[in-house]
């Protein structure tokens, strides 16, 4: 499908609400307010392309930005530009669908190294990607790199340093927390030692009432989470 035929599509699929939506705060992007779930229909239906990817990437319309990262081919996107892309993202659910989300950044071949990079980066957009990619790696259970001591690792520093880290940062922290609690018992039991110690971590979504913090306590001491973990 080429850029020109995207536009049409999503042009033609705009939703007036979530338009109005987008305009209560200011925005240098337009929108056609199509929300995530539509859009992940989209890209399934556009299919993995590279370089439509990167076309709609340069985009000044939101949706199509957020489709650009949807259907990018993870084996084709490089280091340097996963380094651009940060650097432009910005507003509303890019750094979202760019790092989490089931992101295509974190399929790439390099997605461990540059989570480790990022999560000790100066940048807090950088630290919040990171720990986003962490949360995506922690559900594969054969990554090199990714076992029980460095996990271990990264419950203690999360434990250590979410108070006082930025608020979008925090969110990711706690996902990240969440993800590798579900692993396995022993790293549940750290997980969940963790949260106690660290407690209700506070993230403020505006006027998105849909939306709230991760109880992670809740939900990896849960008894369902806590059978399925006892009989692997």
């Amino acid at each position: 499908m080429t850029k020109t035929a995207v536009m049409a599509l999503l042009k033609e699929n705009k939703n007036e609400r979530g338009i109005a939506h987008w305009k209560k705060r200011p925005r240098k992007l337009k929108s056609f307010g199509i929300g995530l779930t539509q859009l992940r229909k989209f890209a399934k239906q556009i299919g993995r392309d590279h370089k439509l990817a990167l076309q709609l990437w340069k985009s000044d319309v939101y949706d199509a930005k957020i489709l650009g990262l949807l259907v990018d081919e993870p084996k084709r996107v490089t280091y340097e530009q996963a380094e651009l892309q940060v650097e432009q993202l910005g507003e509303g659910m890019l750094v979202h669908v760019f790092a989490s989300c089931d992101a295509t950044l974190a399929k790439t071949p390099f997605a461990f190294e540059l989570a480790n990079e990022w999560m000790d980066h100066q940048d807090p957009v950088r630290r919040q990607c990171g720990f986003s990619l962490l949360y995506e790696l922690s559900k594969k259970k054969k990554l090199a790199g990714m076992d029980d001591e460095y996990l271990l690792e990264r419950i203690q520093f999360i434990q250590d340093h979410i108070r006082e880290e930025e608020m979008w940062v925090r969110e990711s922290m706690n996902s990240a927390l969440f993800a590798i609690g579900k692993r396995n018992l022993k790293l549940n039991r750290a997980a969940i030692r963790a949260a106690k110690v660290i407690g209700p971590v506070e993230i403020d979504y505006g006027d998105d009432n849909s939306c709230e913090p991760l109880d992670v306590l809740k939900h990896l001491d849960s008894k369902a989470l806590q059978e399925r973990l006892k009989g692997k």
